[in-house]
């Protein structure tokens, strides 16, 4: 380490611990407050209640939560397959066929969130594929944010991967389907999965796309967050936000105990 007395390390850790307090813990102390917050006129919040989280767990606002849900995992398990495969695929060609896979694979987080939504926007609101209106163009818009990092995840697992596993697998008759099956796809699990939980958090999250392409029948939770801000019911929104919170953190919690089970096997 760069600090080697006792009283550097203590005032090193002082100034994280209240950076984190600032910067991470009070706004989410805020916003906790917020969602039971039956007024707020003074320094606190007064009249504390759960009714917003029942507002929150029903309706329209429910709904939301659903859409979210489900654009999260088919995003999600779209991205996780098609990144695995890409590294896969790119991993056993030259070296220039890898960069340029990568820098193609890398495109849509070169650009902000907002530019995306509007070239998906353009691109397909005419026939042949007149997506403009449907889920469908909502759902592309999550794939194509979360593809970059579910590739850059396995692409980077693989290159720490022993080649002479697949190497001993065939040598010994089984086939590349069997190789890639039993022997690669297992090895890559963790990896996998952590993409997944890497993806599954960014999709819950995004707005900037969503908010130029959502139909009135498949409008995310953030996107429903944004309009309860935007008409000044912040309580509501809080509590749909501790909400989507705890969605997020559950499932990215499942997906780790799946990759715990990987790195075991």
């Amino acid at each position: 380490m760069l600090l080697w007395t006792r009283r550097s390390r203590v005032l090193l850790w002082l100034v994280a611990g209240v950076v984190f307090a600032v910067v991470v813990a009070a706004p989410l102390v805020m916003i906790v407050l917020a969602s039971f917050a039956g007024h707020w006129t003074g320094v606190l919040p007064g009249g504390f209640t759960a009714s917003h989280y029942v507002d929150a767990l029903s309706g329209d606002t429910f709904a939301s939560l659903s859409v979210s849900v489900q654009t999260g995992v088919i995003a999600s398990a779209a991205a996780v397959l098609l990144g695995s495969w890409a590294a896969l695929a790119a991993d056993g060609a030259p070296s220039r066929v890898r960069q340029a896979v990568g820098t193609l694979f890398h495109l849509p987080i070169a650009v902000p969130s907002v530019v995306l939504g509007l070239a998906l926007l353009v691109a397909f609101s005419r026939p042949p594929l007149a997506l403009n209106g449907t889920r469908w163009i909502v759902l592309a818009a999550h794939l194509m944010l979360l593809l970059p990092f579910a590739y850059s995840t396995v692409s980077a697992a693989l290159s720490r991967v022993d080649p002479l596993l697949a190497q001993a697998a065939a040598s010994l008759g089984a086939r590349p389907s069997r190789v890639l099956l039993r022997v690669r796809i297992p090895v890559l699990l963790p990896a996998m999965s952590a993409s997944a939980s890497l993806a599954l958090a960014m999709s819950m999250g995004e707005l900037g796309a969503t908010m130029m392409l959502y139909p009135p029948d498949w409008r995310t939770l953030p996107a429903s967050v944004f309009a309860l801000t935007d008409r000044g019911q912040v309580f509501l929104a809080s509590a749909s936000t501790v909400v989507l919170l705890v969605v997020t953190l559950a499932g990215v919690v499942l997906l780790g105990l799946v990759r715990g089970r990987g790195s075991a096997r």
